[in-house]
């Protein structure tokens, strides 16, 4: 593998020395001053490009530039700034210009990218797409601006700790989202052995952060594997556009009731230095700092729906079955009913003397069984699980991130740029998967050659993932429990012997001394008082009822004598020894760290044919993908020669645009190939049409497709779990353990008393077919409106499957593995979104976005997980610079309607009844700044949640609180 990225280097080294020998010219010098046409305040941060080329400049904070190029004089500089009125200027000759803009507070005519992989105005963009701007990240009143993404429309995330958000958009939200993609300066940002970004972790700063653009839905066509659900683009400011020293510090309070200490204070610092020399070498360097005490989950409700308790009326006291949403350990349990009845009809053992003895005593008028059942209530109300910890004692909380980047950019010529760029990240969060996992000193890079030109780019990335110390937290509460004393060796016969120890064995002397009053105690004083067996049995089993309770506590106390505490120096001796055992452990113990070190490595190539073909658009593209898997030989499956896989991935594309009646029409269409090579080819096909029906008026309609491919781990875990094995869906791990010859049964069948042999099926990657029309319009130059209606169908959907191996009369194997759904799943919405300028630089605004499964009924028992509000919105008001006092506030206000989260954290039983409900939430943010021009700095003092109404995002997910900060800027 490290071979074929070194040949991935040499061929980008070569491309870019062929660039360098192939272009020699003497440089042109124009520098200036850009201001405002009115006030003649400078302006900074405007961009000055020159025209059909890839190269331009920036003004630094006094509104000054330097521009040198090789483009021979006369060209024209394209001048822009938000809020003002783009501007061409020819420039003649080398030498001083002075630049005027005119204010023009125009909303929608921002440029994207992302739509087509070409310019284009987002007004005429074919399908949905959401920006988010210099100005609008410096105004967000979001904390940072990864927070500020769900305001855009249709959007809504999954927050799993502070620093770890996942991002979604149209339905089928999840932690760790394996349906969007997230991508930083054109590299994929997922960690490869998990599929899926770690938030805003190992990415971008802010201060280096020079526009977000999203596409909701299917974008497969352009972009290629598991963009289904749709894309996040992260592009970053140029060394040569964006230069000097800028700093940003943040301090604030986090506040929320159910934490370990409500308030606690946070910090995040960022630096960025620039620098370009003689318009040839730019570079660029970038720190980033975070550190916070976590938002804690704190759900101690009842998921288990065990002894006929639910959420509201379990806990631990009441039900000896008891799991606690955010308690760990306690996902054991066993029925004591099932375990004890076998002992209780044998003579031979102290439990069974003691029934016997009382059947004796009536004259075998009750029977054995008959006694049995009169102490000991019925199978459903005997589950009993173990002891669990809190989710505050497992975890580390200790939040950090720490992100450094750097990059070196050589302009060949003024259409043709090369640069090198690395990322790297480590830090410390929380990620809730089929567990709570704490990712703690994960580690993550990023390192990138390109070759950029104007019509073409090629580049070669590699992403190199390291798990560090991150651990389960779920597992960890387990193999504590199991280390004082194991479960079936110790804890449950001890437990089981004191609960029935209330039956006197053989020679009548009780299990427990001086224990309660008792099944047995109640019968013997029934029949010496002349009752008959029958009467005595009666008043003997509601005995036993009324004093389950004791029964329970009185088990529970003997068995847990010996609890590790936390914060005793056996409870961490015990810790630190299982989160340093990889997953699942081994003979000696269980094991709970996670342990990946699994790299990705891209080649990838774009070519626009604009200056070949000009009746008509047309690019193409290809990519060549590898993930070479390394969990250390724990979380995945060997090959024969007992190493782990690389899985080898590669696509191309094109895209054919033409425009039609007078360029009111745009037709586009794309087409693309991707091929894995554990499954077949997938083709992904996208038409679009926008027609201009007036001026600044168009109706877009679209047909997109999009494929998932199954995750590394869908393909390839190998683990053996306390609750079943973990098998990937590839045909060799059956083969591996004899599920496809021999006897296997479905759960579902077992479960029913009916066993019946699971029929195996082809494992496929997901697809989604969905058609959506839409209308963007600027009404009077002052209202934008951006509407949108969809509907998609899903196929071949990935669940999971659980099946039960016998091995012998009492023993079986259970394996769990994902599995296509043969059913199509139908969703469909619509979002609106308005955007008014109002007189002196005020704005309005909000949208609206509506999302809906659409026939769960017909699932055929599945999950689907869609894990989506119906309704969400959100309205904001703001002003960037009030009567140019540099002045500036932003109050947005969020809503989603509450909703039935489904996922593997979630209780099997509460799962099936539908209980895990997250409630309907409103969160109200707030920011006011103040610039002071003169010392390049900006103050902003905000909060978000200003009302500090908790509320939990999905299942298992920690409570959100308030977070009020105060941050200094310097050139921004």
């Amino acid at each position: 593998m490290k071979q074929n990225y070194k040949r991935i280097l040499m061929v980008t080294g070569l491309l870019l020395l062929f660039q360098i020998v192939a272009f020699a010219q003497s440089a042109v010098t124009v520098t200036g001053t850009v201001r405002d046409k009115a006030t003649k305040e400078t302006l900074p941060a405007v961009t000055l490009m020159i025209k059909g080329k890839n190269s331009g400049t920036a003004t630094d904070g006094k509104g000054e530039f330097t521009l040198k190029t090789n483009t021979p004089t006369p060209f024209v500089l394209v001048v822009t700034y938000l809020s003002y009125k783009t501007q061409e200027v020819t420039v003649s000759a080398p030498g001083k210009i002075d630049i005027e803009l005119e204010p023009d507070a125009v909303l929608g005519q921002e440029v994207v990218v992302a739509a087509s992989r070409v310019e284009e105005k987002i007004l005429e963009s074919p399908v949905s797409i959401e920006k988010m701007g210099l100005q609008a990240i410096k105004s967000a009143p979001a904390p940072s601006f990864y927070d500020a993404l769900a305001n855009l429309k249709g959007v809504e995330m999954s927050t799993q700790s502070l620093t770890f958000k996942s991002v979604n958009t149209r339905g089928f939200n999840a932690n760790g989202n394996t349906r969007m993609v997230q991508m930083i300066d054109g590299m994929d940002n997922q960690a490869p052995g998990l599929n899926f970004s770690v938030g805003n972790i190992v990415g971008i700063t802010e201060l280096d952060l020079e526009n977000a653009e999203l596409i909701p839905g299917a974008a497969s066509a352009l972009y290629g594997p598991n963009a289904i659900n749709g894309i996040v683009l992260l592009n970053s400011k140029n060394p040569f556009n964006y230069q000097g020293f800028s700093a940003l510090v943040k301090g604030g309070m986090q506040s929320e009731s159910s934490r370990s200490k409500t308030n606690t204070p946070y910090y995040d610092v960022a630096l960025r230095f620039a620098h370009a020399f003689n318009n040839k070498f730019a570079f660029k360097l970038n720190f980033a700092m975070l550190g916070a005490d976590d938002w804690q989950a704190n759900d101690f409700r009842d998921q288990s729906m065990f002894n006929g308790f639910d959420l509201n009326s379990g806990n631990r006291a009441s039900n000896p079955g008891y799991n606690g949403v955010n308690t760990y350990g306690d996902e054991i349990f066993t029925n004591m009913y099932d375990a004890l009845k076998p002992a209780a009809l044998t003579p031979n053992n102290p439990l069974g003397m003691g029934v016997q003895q009382l059947s004796t005593a009536t004259g075998g008028t009750l029977t054995p069984e008959m006694i049995y059942n009169g102490f000991m209530p019925s199978r459903d109300k005997t589950n009993v699980s173990r002891t669990g910890y809190m989710e505050r004692d497992l975890t580390d909380y200790d939040t950090k991130n720490m992100k450094f980047n750097a990059a070196l950019h050589y302009r060949i010529n003024d259409n043709v740029e090369a640069f090198l760029q690395g990322s790297y990240g480590t830090g410390t969060t929380v990620y809730t998967g089929a567990d709570r996992y704490s990712i703690k000193n994960f580690k993550m890079g990023q390192y990138k050659a390109e070759v950029k030109g104007s019509n073409f780019y090629v580049r070669a990335y590699t992403t190199q993932e390291r798990a560090g110390d991150s651990y389960a937290s779920g597992t960890l509460g387990q193999g504590i429990n199991e280390a004082y004393s194991p479960s079936r060796q110790q804890w449950f016969p001890e437990y089981f012997g004191i609960y029935a120890g209330g039956i006197p064995a053989q020679g009548g002397s009780p299990a427990v001394p001086g224990a309660f009053t008792t099944f047995a105690g109640v019968f013997q004083q029934a029949m010496a008082s002349g009752q008959t067996p029958e009467a005595a049995y009666q008043a003997a089993s509601q005995a036993a009822k009324n004093n389950s309770g004791n029964f329970n506590t009185l088990a529970r106390g003997y068995a847990d004598r010996n609890r590790l505490m936390p914060g005793t120096d056996a409870y961490e001796a015990a810790a630190n020894t299982i989160r340093e055992k990889a997953i699942p452990g081994d003979a000696s113990g269980v094991g709970a760290r996670f342990a990946d070190k699994t790299n990705l490595y891209q080649l990838e190539g774009m070519y626009n044919f604009m200056k070949e073909i000009t009746f008509m658009e047309m690019l193409v593209g290809a990519n060549y993908r590898v993930y070479d898997l390394n969990s250390e030989k724990t979380l995945f499956a060997l090959d024969d020669s007992g190493n782990e896989f690389n899985i080898k991935e590669w696509g191309a594309y094109i895209q054919l645009g033409k425009k039609v009646l007078d360029d009111k029409l745009k037709l586009s269409g794309s087409l693309r190939y991707d091929k894995n090579m554990n499954f077949k080819g997938q083709f992904s096909p996208r038409l679009s049409a926008v027609l201009t029906v007036a001026k600044d008026h168009n109706i877009r309609a679209s047909y997109q497709t999009g494929f998932r491919i199954p995750t590394t781990q869908n393909q390839y875990i190998d683990l053996n779990t306390p609750q079943a094995h973990l098998i990937g869906g590839l045909p060799f791990l059956r083969e591996r353990y004899g599920l496809n010859t021999g006897t296997v049964y479905s759960l579902e069948s077992v479960q029913a008393g009916t066993p019946q042999q699971y029929q195996f099926k082809d494992f496929n990657p997901e697809k989604v077919i969905s058609y959506e029309i839409g209308y963007k319009a600027l009404i009077n130059r002052k209202l934008l409106v951006d509407a949108y209606v969809y509907k998609s169908d899903y196929k071949n959907f990935i669940g999971t499957q659980v099946v039960i191996q016998p091995v012998s009369p009492t023993q079986q194997n259970v394996f769990s593995f994902p599995v296509n759904n043969d059913k199509t799943i139908k969703t469909w919405g619509w979002a609106l979104g308005l955007d008014y300028s109002l007189p002196s630089n005020f704005v309005i605004g909000g949208n609206v976005s509506y999302n809906k499964l659409t026939n769960e009924s017909d699932l055929g028992g599945m999950y689907a997980e869609y894990n989506t509000p119906e309704f969400r919105y959100n309205i904001y008001v703001g002003n960037r610079n009030i009567a140019k006092s540099n002045f500036g506030f932003n109050i947005t206000y969020r809503w989603q309607d509450d909703f039935i989260w489904q996922s593997t954290f979630v209780g099997v039983n509460l799962q099936a009844a539908n209980g895990s409900y997250i409630p309907s939430y409103g969160t109200l943010d707030a920011q006011i700044s103040k610039a002071f021009p003169k010392a390049k700095t900006t103050v902003k003092v905000g909060a978000s949640n200003l009302l500090n109404k908790s509320y939990i995002q999905s299942w298992g997910n920690p409570t959100v609180g308030a977070m009020g900060y105060i941050s200094l800027g310097y050139n921004l």
